[in-house]
């Protein structure tokens, strides 16, 4: 019986402190200050990679890392070969998310961009922060965006 309270109790603290999550590596929660949601974005354009926290059927988040873009100060997020993963499927059912930009936390809401023109200027926008242009991301067998808008009031 000790064996399972003390296994309890190091996942209660790994859930309470934050298990976020590093390079390839998923996480749990993501840890940081909660802030208001900005008006602006573009202060990402010098931060590479963000987490992303979302709601999954189990009732245990999932964080991983992921990229970003700013288009005019919005904030897009995107998923290659989403097929591949779960969160974009997790997403598709709650689109509420937490965002982790370096010691900050965003409550936000994930938008789908389906028009063509729009998912082809956020691409530019990834293409240029990332330096993609010698490899196209439309070589890339599928990719999904979402704009980062607020939360909505609890």
């Amino acid at each position: 019986m000790k064996g399972i309270a003390m296994v309890s109790f190091v996942l209660l603290a790994m859930l309470a402190t934050g298990c976020g999550p590093e390079g390839q590596r998923s996480g749990f929660i993501l840890s940081g200050k909660e802030v208001p949601f900005p008006p602006d974005w573009k202060f990402t354009d010098d931060i590479k990679e963000i987490a992303i926290q979302v709601r999954t059927p189990y009732l245990i988040p999932h964080a991983v890392t992921i990229w970003c873009a700013q288009v005019d100060g919005q904030l897009y997020v995107g998923a290659s070969a989403p097929s591949t993963k779960h969160w974009p499927g997790w997403v598709d059912k709650n689109p509420d998310v937490r965002l982790r930009i370096g010691d900050h936390i965003y409550a936000a809401r994930l938008v789908p961009v389906d028009d063509a023109a729009a998912i082809a200027t956020v691409r530019a926008a990834y293409t240029t922060k990332y330096k993609l242009g010698g490899t196209p991301i439309t070589s890339v067998p599928e990719v999904r965006y979402w704009h980062v808008t607020p939360a909505p009031a609890a």
